[in-house]
Protein backbone atom coordinates (compact mmCIF):
# COMPACT_ATOMS: atom_id res chain seq x y z
CA UNK A 1 0.00 0.00 0.00
CA UNK A 2 3.11 2.85 0.63
CA UNK A 3 4.47 1.53 -2.28
CA UNK A 4 1.29 2.71 -4.41
CA UNK A 5 1.05 5.77 -2.49
CA UNK A 6 4.71 6.82 -3.48
CA UNK A 7 4.05 5.52 -7.12
CA UNK A 8 0.75 7.72 -6.86
CA UNK A 9 2.38 11.17 -5.32
CA UNK A 10 5.52 10.64 -8.15
CA UNK A 11 3.06 10.53 -10.99
CA UNK A 12 0.93 13.32 -9.16
CA UNK A 13 4.27 15.67 -9.15
CA UNK A 14 5.28 14.49 -13.02
CA UNK A 15 1.53 15.90 -13.61
CA UNK A 16 2.21 19.01 -11.50
CA UNK A 17 5.71 19.47 -12.44
CA UNK A 18 4.54 19.17 -16.64
CA UNK A 19 1.92 21.60 -15.60
CA UNK A 20 4.37 24.10 -14.42
CA UNK A 21 6.27 23.86 -17.44
CA UNK A 22 3.72 24.55 -19.94
CA UNK A 23 2.47 26.94 -18.08
CA UNK A 24 6.12 28.82 -18.19
CA UNK A 25 6.22 27.75 -21.69
CA UNK A 26 3.03 29.51 -22.86
CA UNK A 27 4.22 32.72 -20.94
CA UNK A 28 7.27 32.92 -22.85
CA UNK A 29 5.80 32.27 -26.61
CA UNK A 30 4.57 35.86 -28.07
CA UNK A 31 1.57 34.94 -31.01
CA UNK A 32 1.67 37.60 -33.34
CA UNK A 33 -1.20 37.46 -36.32
CA UNK A 34 -1.35 39.60 -39.10
CA UNK A 35 -3.29 42.54 -38.37
CA UNK A 36 -0.98 43.81 -35.52
CA UNK A 37 2.18 44.74 -34.06
CA UNK A 38 2.96 42.64 -30.87
CA UNK A 39 5.56 45.26 -28.96
CA UNK A 40 7.83 43.76 -26.51
CA UNK A 41 8.76 45.42 -23.19
CA UNK A 42 11.06 44.76 -20.54
CA UNK A 43 10.64 46.98 -17.31
CA UNK A 44 8.34 49.74 -18.90
CA UNK A 45 11.34 49.64 -22.26
CA UNK A 46 10.18 48.22 -25.35
CA UNK A 47 12.76 46.07 -26.29
CA UNK A 48 11.62 44.72 -29.75
CA UNK A 49 8.86 44.49 -32.24
CA UNK A 50 7.12 41.98 -33.65
CA UNK A 51 5.49 42.30 -37.38
CA UNK A 52 3.92 39.12 -39.28
CA UNK A 53 4.68 40.67 -42.69
CA UNK A 54 4.02 37.88 -44.86
CA UNK A 55 0.50 37.37 -43.88
CA UNK A 56 0.74 34.14 -41.29
CA UNK A 57 0.64 33.86 -37.26
CA UNK A 58 4.03 34.24 -36.16
CA UNK A 59 5.60 32.76 -32.75
CA UNK A 60 8.53 34.67 -30.96
CA UNK A 61 9.97 34.55 -27.45
CA UNK A 62 9.88 36.60 -24.51
CA UNK A 63 11.25 36.08 -20.68
CA UNK A 64 8.54 35.74 -18.35
CA UNK A 65 7.18 37.44 -15.51
CA UNK A 66 10.10 40.39 -16.61
CA UNK A 67 9.15 41.55 -20.16
CA UNK A 68 5.47 42.16 -20.75
CA UNK A 69 3.43 42.32 -24.54
CA UNK A 70 1.17 44.63 -26.10
CA UNK A 71 -0.59 45.26 -29.49
CA UNK A 72 -0.52 47.94 -31.68
CA UNK A 73 -3.65 47.34 -34.82
CA UNK A 74 -1.67 46.62 -38.04
CA UNK A 75 -4.77 47.90 -40.40
CA UNK A 76 -6.10 50.42 -41.79
CA UNK A 77 -8.30 52.38 -39.04
CA UNK A 78 -11.26 54.62 -39.20
CA UNK A 79 -11.50 58.07 -36.95
CA UNK A 80 -15.09 59.37 -36.77
CA UNK A 81 -14.87 63.18 -36.19
CA UNK A 82 -16.94 64.91 -34.42
CA UNK A 83 -19.32 66.99 -36.10
CA UNK A 84 -18.18 70.75 -35.89
CA UNK A 85 -19.11 74.19 -37.52
CA UNK A 86 -16.99 76.09 -39.70
CA UNK A 87 -16.95 79.44 -41.54
CA UNK A 88 -16.72 80.12 -45.48
CA UNK A 89 -14.49 82.91 -47.53
CA UNK A 90 -17.75 85.03 -47.26
CA UNK A 91 -18.18 84.20 -43.88
CA UNK A 92 -20.99 82.04 -44.26
CA UNK A 93 -21.65 78.95 -41.59
CA UNK A 94 -21.66 75.27 -42.82
CA UNK A 95 -22.05 72.10 -40.94
CA UNK A 96 -19.11 69.44 -41.68
CA UNK A 97 -19.26 65.67 -40.54
CA UNK A 98 -16.05 64.21 -41.71
CA UNK A 99 -13.39 60.73 -40.89
CA UNK A 100 -10.81 59.98 -41.85
CA UNK A 101 -8.59 56.74 -42.78
CA UNK A 102 -5.37 55.83 -41.58
CA UNK A 103 -2.84 53.36 -39.85
CA UNK A 104 0.66 52.92 -37.88
CA UNK A 105 3.22 52.73 -40.34
CA UNK A 106 5.80 52.99 -37.63
CA UNK A 107 4.99 52.03 -34.13
CA UNK A 108 8.56 52.36 -32.63
CA UNK A 109 7.50 56.17 -32.82
CA UNK A 110 4.11 55.65 -32.16
CA UNK A 111 5.37 54.47 -28.71
CA UNK A 112 7.86 57.23 -28.18
CA UNK A 113 5.75 60.14 -28.99
CA UNK A 114 1.78 59.30 -28.36
CA UNK A 115 2.55 56.06 -25.95
CA UNK A 116 0.69 54.15 -27.37
CA UNK A 117 -2.36 55.78 -26.77
CA UNK A 118 -4.80 55.57 -29.49
CA UNK A 119 -7.25 58.03 -27.99
CA UNK A 120 -3.89 60.29 -28.07
CA UNK A 121 -3.60 59.69 -31.70
CA UNK A 122 -7.23 60.29 -32.89
CA UNK A 123 -6.99 63.75 -30.55
CA UNK A 124 -3.74 64.45 -33.19
CA UNK A 125 -5.77 63.58 -35.98
CA UNK A 126 -8.73 65.41 -35.33
CA UNK A 127 -6.72 68.36 -34.70
CA UNK A 128 -4.76 68.45 -37.65
CA UNK A 129 -8.20 67.26 -40.06
CA UNK A 130 -10.16 70.04 -38.44
CA UNK A 131 -7.16 73.09 -38.74
CA UNK A 132 -7.17 71.95 -42.49
CA UNK A 133 -10.43 71.96 -43.24
CA UNK A 134 -11.27 75.34 -41.13
CA UNK A 135 -8.36 76.41 -43.05
CA UNK A 136 -9.31 74.86 -46.69
CA UNK A 137 -13.13 76.30 -46.64
CA UNK A 138 -12.22 79.53 -45.01
CA UNK A 139 -10.93 80.23 -48.69
CA UNK A 140 -13.83 79.36 -50.09
CA UNK A 141 -16.60 80.66 -50.82
CA UNK A 142 -20.44 79.37 -49.73
CA UNK A 143 -21.64 78.57 -53.31
CA UNK A 144 -18.27 77.08 -54.43
CA UNK A 145 -18.36 74.93 -51.20
CA UNK A 146 -21.80 73.89 -52.21
CA UNK A 147 -21.19 73.34 -56.18
CA UNK A 148 -18.04 71.53 -56.13
CA UNK A 149 -18.84 68.02 -55.02
CA UNK A 150 -15.28 66.83 -57.67
CA UNK A 151 -13.04 65.54 -54.81
CA UNK A 152 -11.18 69.08 -55.29
CA UNK A 153 -12.05 70.03 -51.57
CA UNK A 154 -10.49 66.58 -49.93
CA UNK A 155 -7.93 67.20 -51.96
CA UNK A 156 -6.70 70.59 -50.77
CA UNK A 157 -7.37 69.45 -47.06
CA UNK A 158 -5.07 66.57 -48.12
CA UNK A 159 -3.10 68.66 -48.69
CA UNK A 160 -2.99 71.37 -46.20
CA UNK A 161 -2.41 68.50 -43.19
CA UNK A 162 0.84 66.83 -45.72
CA UNK A 163 2.96 64.81 -43.22
CA UNK A 164 2.44 66.70 -40.19
CA UNK A 165 1.30 62.60 -38.17
CA UNK A 166 4.00 61.01 -39.88
CA UNK A 167 6.00 62.67 -37.06
CA UNK A 168 3.37 60.16 -34.83
CA UNK A 169 4.14 57.54 -36.83
CA UNK A 170 0.50 58.12 -38.55
CA UNK A 171 0.00 57.52 -41.82
CA UNK A 172 -3.44 59.21 -43.03
CA UNK A 173 -4.92 57.39 -45.91
CA UNK A 174 -7.49 59.56 -46.40
CA UNK A 175 -10.39 62.41 -45.36
CA UNK A 176 -13.53 62.04 -46.63
CA UNK A 177 -16.76 64.11 -45.97
CA UNK A 178 -19.85 62.45 -44.86
CA UNK A 179 -21.96 65.68 -44.27
CA UNK A 180 -20.73 69.13 -45.37
CA UNK A 181 -24.06 71.35 -45.68
CA UNK A 182 -26.29 74.63 -44.45
CA UNK A 183 -27.58 74.74 -41.27
CA UNK A 184 -31.48 74.10 -41.51
CA UNK A 185 -32.12 77.71 -40.97
CA UNK A 186 -30.08 79.11 -43.51
CA UNK A 187 -30.95 76.47 -46.25
CA UNK A 188 -33.78 78.09 -47.88
CA UNK A 189 -32.35 81.54 -48.29
CA UNK A 190 -29.21 80.13 -49.45
CA UNK A 191 -30.93 77.86 -52.02
CA UNK A 192 -33.21 80.82 -53.78
CA UNK A 193 -30.17 83.41 -53.54
CA UNK A 194 -28.97 80.15 -55.52
CA UNK A 195 -31.61 79.48 -57.81
CA UNK A 196 -31.99 83.48 -58.46
CA UNK A 197 -28.63 83.87 -59.34
CA UNK A 198 -28.81 80.94 -62.02
CA UNK A 199 -31.56 82.30 -63.25
CA UNK A 200 -30.03 85.69 -64.08
CA UNK A 201 -27.25 83.58 -65.76
CA UNK A 202 -29.45 81.93 -68.19
CA UNK A 203 -31.38 85.24 -68.54
CA UNK A 204 -27.87 87.04 -69.59
CA UNK A 205 -26.79 83.99 -72.05
CA UNK A 206 -30.59 83.94 -73.48
CA UNK A 207 -30.46 87.90 -74.36
CA UNK A 208 -26.48 87.35 -75.11
CA UNK A 209 -28.28 84.60 -77.77
CA UNK A 210 -30.90 86.40 -78.96
CA UNK A 211 -28.42 89.40 -79.74
CA UNK A 212 -26.39 87.22 -81.44
CA UNK A 213 -28.62 85.71 -83.75
CA UNK A 214 -30.35 89.12 -84.45
CA UNK A 215 -27.03 90.04 -85.85
CA UNK A 216 -26.74 86.96 -87.69
CA UNK A 217 -29.78 87.19 -89.35
CA UNK A 218 -28.89 91.15 -90.38
CA UNK A 219 -25.62 90.32 -91.96
CA UNK A 220 -27.39 87.42 -93.72
CA UNK A 221 -30.55 89.90 -94.89
CA UNK A 222 -27.77 92.51 -96.39
CA UNK A 223 -25.83 89.67 -98.04
CA UNK A 224 -29.17 88.16 -99.47
CA UNK A 225 -30.07 92.20 -100.90
CA UNK A 226 -26.62 92.41 -102.37
CA UNK A 227 -26.74 88.70 -103.78
CA UNK A 228 -30.28 89.97 -105.74
CA UNK A 229 -28.82 92.96 -106.39
CA UNK A 230 -25.98 92.13 -108.49
CA UNK A 231 -28.07 89.32 -109.52
CA UNK A 232 -30.84 92.35 -110.88
CA UNK A 233 -27.89 94.30 -112.16
CA UNK A 234 -26.24 90.97 -114.16
CA UNK A 235 -29.75 90.37 -115.45
CA UNK A 236 -30.19 93.84 -116.65
CA UNK A 237 -26.90 94.23 -118.35
CA UNK A 238 -27.46 90.55 -120.16
CA UNK A 239 -30.91 91.63 -121.17
CA UNK A 240 -29.53 95.06 -122.93
CA UNK A 241 -27.28 92.86 -124.51
CA UNK A 242 -29.24 90.45 -126.03
CA UNK A 243 -31.52 93.35 -126.88
CA UNK A 244 -28.46 94.64 -128.59
CA UNK A 245 -27.91 91.62 -130.51
CA UNK A 246 -31.42 90.88 -131.77
CA UNK A 247 -31.81 94.74 -132.80
CA UNK A 248 -28.22 93.93 -134.57
CA UNK A 249 -29.31 90.59 -136.24
CA UNK A 250 -32.51 92.62 -137.56
CA UNK A 251 -30.66 95.08 -138.80
CA UNK A 252 -28.33 92.54 -140.90
CA UNK A 253 -31.41 90.95 -141.74
CA UNK A 254 -33.21 93.83 -143.16
CA UNK A 255 -30.34 95.85 -144.53
CA UNK A 256 -30.89 95.78 -148.80
CA UNK A 257 -34.49 97.66 -149.90
CA UNK A 258 -36.33 94.08 -150.64
CA UNK A 259 -36.05 92.72 -147.54
CA UNK A 260 -36.67 95.88 -146.03
CA UNK A 261 -39.95 96.63 -148.09
CA UNK A 262 -41.19 93.48 -147.35
CA UNK A 263 -40.26 93.84 -143.21
CA UNK A 264 -42.69 96.83 -143.47
CA UNK A 265 -45.46 95.55 -145.52
CA UNK A 266 -45.44 92.91 -142.75
CA UNK A 267 -45.54 95.61 -139.76
CA UNK A 268 -48.21 97.28 -142.01
CA UNK A 269 -50.27 94.12 -141.83
CA UNK A 270 -50.26 93.47 -137.91
CA UNK A 271 -50.90 97.50 -137.79
CA UNK A 272 -53.81 96.97 -139.61
CA UNK A 273 -54.37 93.57 -137.86
CA UNK A 274 -54.33 95.47 -135.14
CA UNK A 275 -57.19 98.17 -136.19
CA UNK A 276 -59.56 95.78 -136.78
CA UNK A 277 -62.04 96.66 -133.96
CA UNK A 278 -65.19 96.31 -136.16
CA UNK A 279 -65.39 93.63 -137.70
CA UNK A 280 -63.29 92.74 -140.92
CA UNK A 281 -63.64 96.05 -142.73
CA UNK A 282 -60.84 98.47 -142.24
CA UNK A 283 -61.28 102.44 -143.27
CA UNK A 284 -58.04 103.78 -143.98
CA UNK A 285 -57.65 107.08 -145.85
CA UNK A 286 -56.08 107.44 -149.40
CA UNK A 287 -53.20 109.49 -147.82
CA UNK A 288 -52.45 107.21 -144.80
CA UNK A 289 -48.94 105.34 -144.69
CA UNK A 290 -51.02 102.01 -144.73
CA UNK A 291 -53.09 102.90 -147.94
CA UNK A 292 -50.14 103.60 -149.65
CA UNK A 293 -48.66 100.01 -148.68
CA UNK A 294 -51.61 98.28 -149.65
CA UNK A 295 -52.10 100.08 -153.45
CA UNK A 296 -48.28 99.86 -153.94
CA UNK A 297 -48.86 96.24 -153.88
CA UNK A 298 -48.02 94.42 -157.55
Amino acid sequence: MERFKRIAVGIASCYLIAFVLLFLFSLCIVTTKPNEYKVVRQFGQVVSIHENEDGNSGLSFKLPFIQSVTKIPNTMLIYDLPVSNVITSDKKTMIADCFALYQFDDPMLYIRTLNNSLTSAESRINTNIYSSLKNTIGKTSQEDVISGRDGALVKSIMANIGNDLNSYGISLISVETKTLDLPDANKDAVYNRMIAERNAISAQYTADGDRQAKEILNQADKEVSIALSNATKDAEKIRAEGEAEYMRIISNAYNDPDKAAFYSFVRALDAAKLSLTNGDILYLDENSPLASIFTNVN
